[in-house]
């Protein structure tokens, strides 16, 4: 009887512990690839820094999933939406909103959860106006040399998507570095690289 309540107990503490890591991980529409978009020359010449976000309208989980898809995505070829030096994919990242940080991984098109911290505050160093983005992406390496060129040509991917979507976006350096390498739980050898918020701008 008592290698019966034993085996109950640990498979119900399996089950539970199952439940609790689902609960963790947040699965992504597909983004619509099939859409049509303005040309790739007007998205250039209009595309633009906007500081300004409309902090009571959200963004679908649809569009999150495209912005995510352009920042770092998988590609038809089952490679990066973005050219990585010598291929080495080593660039990461990271969405904050206010139910906590989130890892995307591409390969699974879903977000992870790494912790409930609302972590948006590190980024508003001295500039209060990125509070009311409702996404904020986060982009790490442990990459010296080439990272921040990673970081570059995804945020320029998502500038351009924004552009399309009527979106406002900034890319930006002036965050908490310390404590967002904190929230994020980066290994010791990577670090913050840029911030980039984004949201409606009415």
């Amino acid at each position: 009887m008592k290698k019966q309540i034993l085996s109950a107990l640990t498979s119900l503490s399996i089950m539970t512990g199952l439940n609790a890591h689902a609960a963790d991980i947040k699965k992504l529409p597909q983004p619509d690839l099939s859409q049509t978009s303005p040309a790739l020359m007007d998205l250039i010449n209009t595309r633009k820094s906007e500081r300004f976000f409309n902090k009571n309208k959200a963004i679908d989980d649809k569009t999150l999933s495209e912005i995510l898809w352009v920042a770092y995505g998988m590609n038809k070829y089952g490679r990066r939406t973005i050219a990585t030096a010598r291929n080495e994919q080593n660039l990461k990242v990271y969405l904050l909103q206010e139910d906590g940080v989130w890892f995307y991984n591409a390969q699974d098109n879903a977000l992870e959860k790494i912790s409930d911290e609302n972590a948006i505050e590190f980024t508003a160093e001295q500039q209060k106006f990125v509070l009311d983005a409702p996404v904020h992406l986060i982009y790490t390496s442990s990459d010296k040399r080439w990272g921040s060129a990673h970081a570059g040509s995804a945020y320029q991917n998502v500038y351009l998507y924004a552009t399309a979507k009527g979106l406002a976006t900034v890319i930006r350096g002036l965050v908490n570095f310390d404590e967002l390498h904190r929230a994020l739980k980066l290994n010791e050898d990577e670090f913050v690289i840029f911030h980039q918020p984004i949201g409606y701008s009415d």
